[in-house]
């Protein structure tokens, strides 16, 4: 199977916000007990179980991305908390819906793992399901955990009305996490990848929690080189073979690099392409115009605009630029995949991003000119006009990212159905890397990090450079918008640094919060506090 199909129409389950689930009787019916006492059935609650990634991770991204040093406002807005720091609040836009998504996502994992419980003392082999939802369940905590520290810690169905809860201790919730993870890794199944959970992306996570632990006050004293030792057992051994290019290509993302990611098909959101499908395609690139536009350039609505560090951070040797970012538009856009590659110097540009290692002289833009009669007069970008803080609200102000693109989807389809890579290759290096570093090994980890950079076709880094720094950059040019920044920054204690130095929208004060305390955890939506009957559930300090 190359896909999971996630399609639920069949399924019964009842799709609520946080504080429904902490409130209503949902635990069973004689109807689900029906259908879910049967592998058919149960197999359709695992698809439902997966169907949750595309809520959490299929609409805007401002919770990954935005309020960073590479991405900023372009030319709409977003939530000015989430964006700016400014007014970040309990009840800011944006802020609750993480939250409810993660909890509505653990209240139907908790009913899988609970029906599969009751097939398998029926004698069904539902082994490898139960761990690949347990997987999910504990990626789900752990946004969670990263995102707003201690949470309530549901682990079973609800079958009577929940009107207080406790707030569990991050401590305790990564103890969760570790746990879970470490029973999954015995159940799920060894195969290569097919859209289902195997052996190599829970190491991936395992990797990925116990590094992030490791910058805790409460991390065990071993978080690091667990993390080092998970993310070799998920390298395996396997070499960056494919191109950054090959990497991105539309159609690829079942290639040999996947580790896990959430599942798209045409067919799958066909019923509804605007709803079902994830905007990560539209928010990474400029404005192109209205309806005038709509059978020539993507939808795309340039709300995260690339910021000057972003561009900044690659070299002319470095493969990632070019496979990366459009830097030539055609009159038709995805004439770059549908013309073949020794053709495409033929193809009319209309709009031209010079990169900052050349091409910026007035001699080459009127051979810009000359060569492409059709381009209007704004078409040729000189570096430093492109990027979120010289954007202006122009049309086609910024270059747009590419990796993302979906040329099979219509013309004017606001989202895309292309999968959202989670894990993959190449950040597994990148954590090994920062793991070795932390663990006190940093040639190990140096040999990681260069594996990655190899690929790009960029000089090896040296140890003397080797330090966090440097692999967040590397990081920054590896995975620019796979929604991975705001952690990064935040695991590695480096948000307010970065994006006070680097986002010309925050000032290192806007971190301020109450109690002397920063902004660095996003708050408890208020709306979770308000319907909580426990009124000793605290808030997250800067924001009592």
């Amino acid at each position: 199977m190359k896909k999971i199909i996630l399609s639920i129409s069949t399924i019964f389950i009842i799709f609520t916000s946080c504080s429904d689930y902490l409130e209503e009787e949902v635990k069973h019916s004689s109807v689900p007990d029906e259908l879910y006492l049967t592998d058919e059935g149960f197999e359709g609650l695992l698809i439902a179980t997966y169907s949750e990634l595309r809520k959490i991770y299929g609409d805007d991204p401002y919770l990954f991305a935005s309020g960073t040093d590479l991405y900023a406002d372009g030319k709409e807005a977003g939530p000015p908390g989430l964006t700016r720091y400014t007014s970040l609040s309990p009840t800011s836009e944006g802020v609750g819906e993480l939250y409810d998504d993660c909890f509505r996502a653990i209240r139907v994992a908790n009913t899988a793992l609970h029906y599969g419980e009751l097939i398998a003392q029926q004698g069904s082999a539902v082994n490898t399901r139960e761990g690949e939802v347990r997987y999910l369940r504990a990626s789900y905590y752990f946004l969670l955990v990263q995102t707003y520290g201690g949470v309530p810690l549901i682990t079973d169905p609800i079958d009577t009305p929940i009107f207080e809860y406790d707030r569990e201790s991050a401590e305790n919730i990564y103890e969760f996490i570790v746990s879970e993870l470490e029973l999954a890794l015995t159940l799920v199944d060894e195969g290569t990848y097919d859209g289902h959970v195997t052996k190599r992306a829970v190491h991936h996570l395992l990797a990925k929690v116990h590094l992030t632990r490791g910058y805790e006050s409460f991390a065990a004293s071993d978080d690091f080189s667990e993390a080092a030792s998970y993310a070799d057992a998920a390298i395996a051994g396997q070499t960056l073979n494919l191109s950054f290019e090959e990497l991105w290509a539309p159609g690829n993302e079942m290639n040999e690099e996947i580790i896990f990611s959430v599942q798209y098909s045409p067919e799958s959101i066909v019923a509804n392409p605007n709803e079902l499908g994830n905007s990560q395609r539209r928010h990474f690139g400029p404005y192109m115009g209205g309806g005038e536009n709509a059978d020539k350039h993507p939808n795309r609505v340039d709300e995260l605009g690339i910021t000057r560090r972003t561009l900044e951070l690659f070299t002319e040797d470095d493969e990632r630029y070019s496979a990366s970012f459009m830097e030539k538009v055609y009159t038709r856009y995805y004439d770059y995949y549908d013309v073949p590659v020794e053709d495409h110097s033929s193809l009319p540009v209309i709009h031209y991003y010079v990169p900052r290692w050349g091409g910026n002289t007035p001699a080459d833009s009127l051979a810009f000119f000359a060569a492409n009669p059709g381009a209007p007069l704004d078409g040729f970008h000189s570096y430093g006009t492109y990027f979120a803080e010289g954007l202006a609200g122009a049309d086609f102000g910024t270059i747009p990212l590419k990796k993302f693109d979906s040329p099979t989807d219509p013309y004017g389809q606001s989202n895309s159905s292309r999968d959202i890579i989670l894990s993959r290759l190449g950040e597994t290096y990148l954590i090994a890397a920062e793991a070795y570093l932390q663990a006190g090994q940093p040639g190990t980890g140096l040999l990681r990090l260069n594996e990655v950079r190899r690929r790009a076709g960029v000089a090896d880094a040296l140890i003397s450079e080797f330090d966090i720094d440097y692999i967040l950059e590397e990081r920054g040019r590896e995975l620019l918008g796979e929604y991975h920044r705001w952690f990064d920054l935040k695991r590695t204690g480096k948000l307010v640094e970065y994006a006070s130095a680097y986002n010309y929208q925050v000032d290192e004060s806007n971190f301020q919060g109450n109690n002397g305390e920063l902004k660095i955890l996003r708050p408890i939506p208020q709306t979770a506090i308000d319907l909580n009957q426990n009124k000793d559930f605290p808030q997250n300090p800067a924001y009592e």
